[in-house]
């Protein structure tokens, strides 16, 4: 086993191994209207993630807390808004969005939604 980028990634025969915390990397899921249709229609799931997290790590992440198989990954940064008080402008953080994308059979992940 040799060591490619740090204490977290890990090179074994072609394969990356990851060795992070799936709940470091899905931080929340986000619930607006657009990825409630899409949950409906093409069976895809978007979150925040963590901004330094990349695509296997996504899905890797995915896999072990729902127990389900992923079948894409499409991740999209988002930039923070301006945000004004008084005459004071400030920012939002910047964030990343993943829609993951559940292969054909896999039951979907549930989670509370607010009605």
């Amino acid at each position: 086993m040799a060591r490619v980028h740090g204490k977290s990634i890990y090179h074994v025969y072609g394969e990356i191994k990851v060795n992070k915390d799936p709940y470091q990397i899905i931080l929340r899921p986000v619930i607006t209207e657009k990825s409630t249709v899409l949950k409906e229609t093409n069976r895809e799931i978007c979150f925040e993630v963590n901004p330094r997290a990349n695509k296997i790590e996504i899905r890797q992440a995915v896999e072990q807390l729902f127990k389900t198989k992923v079948e894409s990954v499409r991740v999209m940064n988002k930039s923070g808004k301006k945000r004004r008080v008084g005459r004071n402008v400030g920012r939002k953080k910047n964030w990343k969005k993943a829609y993951v994308k559940l292969k054909e059979g896999e039951k979907m992940i549930e989670y509370f939604e607010a009605v």
